[in-house]
């Protein structure tokens, strides 16, 4: 054996259903369709949600809550990341680039600093936002926290 003489297995290639060539095909006339409606149309195509005219699910339930366009979306890092970042690194300053180095926000998060955990480093904490009780933390130990 070899590329010259390879052919598929023996049953599971099957020749295309030639519609619309004439009567005596066996499938002119309508070919295949039916008659008329839209699926017999050429260039028809169903909605997404379709279903055979009944009213779709996505009309039948009903709207719910809002979007505040407003919104602004915060990455939550911890006080106790901070520490453990910090004590891996030895980092004294911790700024939104070396949040990102660690894989721990992307480019385009912006990051809030919570007040989950202990923290025993003076620290610069450079983020978008703090929590009172992060800020309170930062402060305590005569570190800083200053906003983007």
């Amino acid at each position: 054996m070899d590329l010259s003489n390879l052919k598929p297995a023996k049953g599971s290639v099957k020749k295309a259903k030639r519609i619309g060539r004439g009567q005596g095909s066996g499938r002119g006339g309508t070919s295949t369709k039916g008659h008329k409606g839209g699926q017999s149309r050429a260039g028809y195509s169903r909605k997404i949600g379709f279903e055979g005219g009944q009213m779709p699910l996505q009309r039948r339930v009903p709207k719910f809550g809002f979007n505040n366009i407003s919104r602004k979306e915060y990455k939550a890092i911890n006080i106790s990341t901070l520490q453990t970042l910090a004590e891996a690194k030895k980092l004294s300053t911790i700024d939104f680039q070396t949040l990102a180095d660690a894989g721990l926000v992307s480019k385009n998060d912006l990051v809030k600093i919570l007040g989950n955990g202990k923290l025993t480093l003076k620290l610069s904490v450079t983020a978008h936002a703090f929590s009172k009780p992060a800020k309170a933390a930062i402060e305590a130990l005569q570190g800083t926290a200053t906003l983007i």
